[in-house]
């Protein structure tokens, strides 16, 4: 009989994502993409879109075709989208695995009417403002012409237009206002070319919970699904808690000297903590000196720099037990957050839920105290 792990551990707390899509859809009519890429932004991708699935979400994006295929294999019957294709377009299998594509190039778009077979399904993607992906405003009239053309030849559908707006994140609605004209001028020439749409999109989550003019008929919802808004005008639930195991203790004096360098220092006498995990499971290594983990309900304070697989943590006069759980990211009041995390590292919570590491067990959970 295989012994339990009692290793780290990452929990994926569906009922958070549940309840951020609940958020969502009170604020919007739209119906809503669940953004699952980056593996589910770090907390699995099959648990996540389950999750949204049943909160309401009705499509689903990832990064390539080839993430999309491994969520048809798993089941999952909704649209889906993959937008950015860093490894080429891949035609064949989307159109084998009825995965819609973002056409983001004019280079992509002879790729898809060369190769389509009829049953591929393209939503056609502008540059609104970014400057990073999507076809630039100087390549829309042919672009819009040439997908006119392919679709009545029934080489491909054209099913969406997309964008994205590169100052969302400021929570104020005039920041989307030129990335909305834009938009706008490309859906009337669309309209011109003779396109039609099953559904627009333009907002993530910044945009969707702070500004109902970009709703249109689809929003897409990444980083809010696991609790983080980045415009910072919504408390959203967390959605994730990382768990790891007292390895050690040990008595120490006051002023004793902690790791490499001596970086850290204990503040009195009395007990200090190993736990098994560090910065190659994605925990950054230099931290603001107030960085702390909870024991036994106790804020233990983190010492010295993180190391590859340790980190030192002050338990004052309090001895913890080995095997004794620490939480290192938790969903409770008073428990480290994600966004802790993100201002202790100085970084940004997508680093900090998106870089946790691979060695961590990963499971789901139904319930705060449940997992399964």
């Amino acid at each position: 009989m295989t012994a339990p792990y009692t290793g780290p551990t990452l929990t994926t707390i569906t009922p958070g994502i549940e309840a951020n899509i609940a958020r969502v859809r009170s604020l919007c009519h739209a119906e809503i993409m669940a953004v699952v890429k980056a593996d589910g932004y770090g907390l699995g991708a099959e648990h996540v879109a389950r999750a949204a699935l049943n909160a309401g979400c009705t499509w689903l994006g990832t990064t390539d075709v080839a993430e999309a295929s491994q969520l048809r294999r798993a089941g999952f019957s909704v649209p889906i989208l993959a937008w950015l294709h860093p490894a080429g377009l891949d035609v064949e299998t989307a159109e084998a695995s009825d995965v819609d594509i973002a056409i983001g190039s004019l280079e992509h778009l002879i790729q898809a009417l060369r190769r389509g077979r009829g049953k591929l399904r393209i939503h056609l993607h502008l540059d609104t403002g970014m400057t990073r992906g999507g076809l630039p405003a100087y390549d829309w009239h042919d672009a819009m012409h040439w997908a006119a053309a392919s679709e009545k030849e029934k080489i491909f559908r054209v099913v969406g237009l997309m964008g994205h707006l590169p100052n969302a994140d400021a929570a104020e609605p005039s920041a989307n206002d030129a990335g909305l004209r834009s938009f706008d001028v490309a859906h009337k020439m669309a309209r011109k070319a003779g396109l039609t749409f099953e559904v627009r999109h333009l907002a993530s989550t910044s945009a969707t919970l702070t500004d109902p003019r970009t709703h249109f008929e689809l929003v897409r919802i990444g980083a809010g699904l696991v609790g983080i808004d980045p415009s910072g005008s919504t408390e959203l639930n967390p959605a994730a808690r990382l768990t790891c195991p007292v390895v050690h203790t040990r008595a120490v004096s006051e002023g004793s000297p902690v790791g490499y360098g001596g970086s850290g220092t204990t503040r009195e006498a009395g007990f200090v903590s190993v736990l098994g995990l560090g910065y190659a499971d994605g925990i950054p290594q230099l931290l603001d000196p107030e960085a702390y983990v909870m024991i036994d309900g106790r804020a233990c304070r983190i010492l010295g720099r993180v190391n590859m697989d340790q980190i030192v943590v002050e338990t004052g006069e309090w001895a913890a037990a080995p095997g004794t759980e620490a939480i290192i990211i938790g969903p409770d009041p008073g428990e480290p957050t994600v966004q802790h995390w993100a201002q202790w590292g100085n970084t940004s919570a997508h680093r900090i839920i998106t870089g946790l590491g691979q060695r961590l067990h990963r499971v789901a959970s139904t319930k705060q105290e449940e997992t399964i």
